[in-house]
């Protein structure tokens, strides 16, 4: 499916991904439209299921105490379902994702400590069909850009 939007569509998805309690008005403002037909354009890309729900942002850096860690994984591939299933239900895992190359997965964990990140890669590593892992510790951010860039 080809998602076929506008400079004004782009200009409203930008500012909701922003702020997604930005008051209609102050979007119409901004973009210089009518309160109205900002309200048409946001039920629009709601309808098309282009905005797909609302949701909360945290403040990473008031989670900074603990380590994070990018993951790299491969596993026999007659694991990947039960795998991923697991994983699913550890809450130390962020992100799961499935990559071309050399490695299967490329997983981010969070661990309140060094040691709690050893075990969890302990047992990680122990898991039925995980061949290898490679373990990156994340030191700062340097560029973020987590929300979805669009472009016309």
């Amino acid at each position: 499916m080809k998602i076929n939007l506008d400079k004004i569509d782009n200009q409203i998805l930008s500012l909701l991904m922003d702020d997604a309690r930005m008051p209609v008005t102050s979007i119409a403002k901004k973009i210089g439209m009518a309160r109205t037909t900002v309200i048409a354009r946001i039920a629009s890309l709601e309808q098309s299921g282009i905005i797909a729900g609302y949701g909360v942002r945290l403040n990473q850096e008031l989670f900074q105490s603990g380590v994070r860690a990018y993951v790299g994984m491969s596993i026999e591939p007659r694991s990947a379902a039960a795998l991923v299933k697991l994983l699913q239900q550890w809450p130390e895992v962020e992100t799961l994702c499935a990559v071309s190359g050399v490695i299967d997965y490329m997983m981010t964990l969070r661990c309140t400590s060094t040691e709690n990140l050893d075990k969890l890669l302990d047992q990680i590593g122990d898991l039925e069909g995980v061949r290898q892992t490679s373990t990156s510790v994340i030191l700062s951010k340097r560029i973020d850009r987590s929300a979805i860039g669009l472009s016309v």
